[in-house]
C-alpha cells in the first residue's frame, strides 16, 4: 500500500476501522513456562484486526504451557501450535516461528503480558504505509504507561543500545524491545543464529547491514514483570549480548 500522504497512525486507524480490508499480520509467540498468561495472552492477540494468523513456538514448557498451545490451537482457527523437543531458548523458537509465517508483515510478541496487543497498530501504521520496512517499539520514548522496576536492568538495557547504537550508526532508544515487526521478505531473509535473548541484538546488527531498508522506531507501553512474577532474563544474557553486538557488527 503506498502512502496517501496521511499521518501514519491516523491512515492506520482508518484501515482498521474498514472491514474490508483483509488481515494482514503474521504473530509469532515464542513461549516457555507461561501457562497462567498464555490463554490471555492469545485472547487478546486474536482480537486484533490485522491479526491474520498466530504462530505459537512452544520451547519444551514443562508447566503445562504445551498443553494450553495446543488447546489453544485446537479451538481457534488460524492458531497454529509448534513444539519443541528440547529447550533451545527464544532466538531458537523466534527461528522456527519466522520460517512459517506467511502474512506480509511479522511481528514478535512474549507470552508474559508485559506488552499490550492493542498497540499492534503503533507498529504497523509505518509499515503499511509504505514507510518502514522495519519498526521497534521503544519503551523508553515515553509512549505510555511503563511500570517502575529495576534501575540496574533499565541501565544495562541502555548501556547495551548505546554500544549498539555505536556499532550500527543507529539512533534506536532500546534495542532490546520485544516488540519488532517487520516486513515478512526481510526477517524470512535473514539468518538467525542466536539461540536466546542474543536474538536482540543480532537481529538489530543484521537489520543494519541491509542496503535501503528503512528502520522506524514508535512509543509503547510496558507493563514488565519482577523476577518473582516469572521474569527470565538475567546478567548472562546481558554479558551474551555485550558480544553478540561486537560479533555480529565487527565479524558480519
Amino acid at each position: 500500500m503506498k502512502n496517501t500522504g496521511v499521518g501514519g497512525e491516523l491512515l492506520m486507524s482508518a484501515i482498521l476501522d474498514n472491514a474490508d480490508v483483509p488481515p494482514c499480520l503474521s504473530v509469532v509467540i515464542p513461549v516457555f513456562n507461561e501457562a497462567a498468561t498464555i490463554r490471555d495472552l492469545v485472547s487478546n492477540v486474536r482480537a486484533q484486526r490485522p491479526v491474520q494468523e498466530i504462530i505459537i513456538v512452544d520451547d519444551c514448557s514443562t508447566d503445562g504451557t504445551a498443553a494450553a498451545v495446543d488447546e489453544i490451537a485446537a479451538g481457534n482457527a488460524g492458531v497454529r501450535a509448534v513444539h519443541h523437543k528440547v529447550n533451545a531458548g527464544k532466538g531458537a523458537a523466534l527461528r522456527t516461528g519466522f520460517a512459517l509465517a506467511t502474512a506480509p508483515y511479522v511481528i514478535v510478541q512474549d507470552a508474559d503480558l508485559e506488552y499490550d496487543p492493542e498497540e499492534y497498530h503503533k507498529l504497523m501504521a509505518p509499515l503499511i504505509t509504505n514507510k518502514a520496512d522495519v519498526v521497534f517499539g521503544s519503551r523508553f520514548a515515553g509512549g505510555g504507561p511503563s511500570r517502575v522496576l529495576y534501575f540496574w536492568h533499565s541501565l544495562g538495557n541502555r548501556g547495551l543500545t548505546l554500544l549498539s547504537n555505536m556499532f550500527t550508526n543507529l539512533n534506536m532508544t532500546d534495542m532490546e524491545t520485544c516488540y519488532k515487526a517487520f516486513r515478512r521478505e526481510i526477517i524470512q531473509g535473514i539468518k538467525i543464529t542466536e539461540n536466546r535473548f542474543g536474538f536482540e541484538p543480532e537481529i538489530v546488527a543484521k537489520v543494519s547491514h541491509i542496503r535501503g531498508v528503512r528502520i522506524y522506531e514508535v512509543p509503547i507501553s510496558y507493563y514488565g514483570r519482577t523476577y518473582a512474577e516469572g521474569k527470565k532474563i538475567s546478567w548472562r544474557d546481558g554479558v551474551r549480548a555485550l558480544w553478540c553486538i561486537v560479533k555480529y557488527n565487527i565479524f558480519h
